[in-house]
């Protein structure tokens, strides 16, 4: 190995150990935010606001489509929609037509506003720490938060 490539190797090091103290980092911030999240009249967890995050997108879903969207289990997707019912954001809803055992669960009207005013706070935050990247340098953030999350996934 000459000079150069021994640099290069010490130098791709430096930066593999930067990136896991940033990884580290955005994993402590996670767990900061997801204590946050549980706390106060208005607080969401992060499944809480998936969820209403896929009904507002795509509407009425039943239970096992909302639980693929958030991607938790059917117990977890329960628990889940007992609280989002109790604070009225969703409702449940028997099937009308073909199949009346099959339950869809919709957005209420606070539910959607819930989500709307939350969206917007995440959307302007958002712009206002990277709004100055191009598109291209927010792709290379994404597939890169993606990499490090499939990383997690194998370990």
């Amino acid at each position: 190995m000459n000079e150069r490539e021994k640099g290069e190797s010490a130098n791709k090091q430096e930066a593999l150990q930067s990136l896991s103290r940033a990884a580290y980092r955005l994993s402590s911030a996670d767990a900061r935010l997801r204590g946050r999240a549980t706390r106060g009249d208005e607080a969401l967890s992060l499944p809480q606001a998936r969820a209403l995050g896929a009904l507002a997108a795509r509407g009425a879903l039943t239970v096992a489509q909302l639980a693929d969207a958030v991607e938790i289990s059917g117990a977890g997707t329960t628990q889940l929609l007992h609280r989002l019912e109790r604070e009225g954001l969703v409702e449940r809803r028997r099937g009308q037509q073909k199949d009346q055992r099959a339950v869809t669960v919709h957005l209420t009207p606070t539910g959607r506003a819930r989500h709307e005013s939350r969206a917007a706070f995440l959307d302007a935050r958002l712009s206002r720490t990277f709004g100055a990247l191009s598109a291209a340098e927010t792709v290379g953030i994404a597939d890169a938060l993606l990499q490090l999350a499939a990383l997690y996934d194998d370990l």
